[in-house]
C-alpha cells in the first residue's frame, strides 16, 4: 500500500478508518506512469479512468477559436478526472495531457462504482473530495471576477509557489485567465 496515496486519502476522509477498507481502496487502483506530452483523454474521447496523481502534473484544455486554453492544473498529491466523461461515460468537452512525466494511479468506472456502493470509506473520500472541488471552482471564479492579473498572480504565488518553477508560463497565464505577454510584465514587475 502506497503510504504517499494512503495519506492523501485519510487527509480527505472524516471517519474512523478501517485498515480492510483502506486495502480495498488500495487494491482497486492500478500503477501507470505517462510520459511528458501524453493525452489521458482527448476531447471527444470517453474518460476511461479516475487518476490520483502520485508525481507529476496534469493541464486540463479547450480548444478555443484554435487558442489552448487550461482550466485547470491537477497538481501532485490530488485527484482528478475528466468527471462527466468518466462517469457519464460521455465524449469529453476538454483534454487531460501530462505536462510532465506522471506517476498515477488510476481506476476504472466500474471498480470506482463499485466502491462508492460497497466502501463508506470511499464513500465518504468521494463526498468530501467533490465538495472540496466546488470550494475551488468557487473562489477560482470569484478571484476571476474580482481580483486584478496582478492580484492572481500575487495569490498563485501565495497559495502554489513552486508552480512557476514546475509550469510553463504560457499555462499559468492560461489558467489565471491573463495573456502571455501581460503575465511575462507581472513576473517582471513581482522581482
Amino acid at each position: 500500500m502506497d503510504t504517499q496515496f494512503t495519506s492523501y486519502l485519510k487527509s480527505i476522509i472524516n471517519i474512523p478508518l478501517l485498515e480492510e477498507d483502506m486495502l480495498s481502496i488500495c487494491a482497486s487502483f492500478s500503477s501507470i506512469h505517462y510520459p511528458k506530452n501524453s493525452f489521458l483523454v482527448e476531447a471527444g474521447d470517453i474518460c476511461p479512468y479516475f487518476y490520483f496523481i502520485k508525481s507529476g502534473i496534469l493541464q486540463h484544455t479547450l480548444i478555443i477559436s484554435g487558442e489552448e486554453k487550461t482550466t485547470y492544473l491537477a497538481l501532485k498529491n490530488s485527484c482528478t478526472t475528466a468527471l462527466n466523461s468518466f462517469k457519464n461515460q460521455v465524449p469529453s468537452r476538454k483534454s487531460i495531457k501530462a505536462i510532465s512525466t506522471c506517476h498515477l494511479y488510476q481506476i476504472p468506472l466500474t471498480d470506482f462504482d463499485n466502491l462508492l456502493k460497497n466502501n463508506k470509506v470511499f464513500y465518504n473520500f468521494y463526498y468530501n473530495l467533490i465538495e472540496n472541488q466546488i470550494f475551488l471552482i468557487d473562489d477560482y471564479r470569484i478571484d476571476l471576477l474580482t481580483l486584478s492579473p496582478e492580484e492572481r498572480y500575487q495569490k498563485m504565488l501565495s497559495n502554489e509557489p513552486t508552480l512557476l518553477q514546475q509550469v510553463p508560463l504560457r499555462y499559468l497565464a492560461s489558467f489565471l485567465g491573463i495573456s502571455t505577454r501581460h503575465m511575462s510584465r507581472i513576473r517582471k514587475n513581482a522581482i
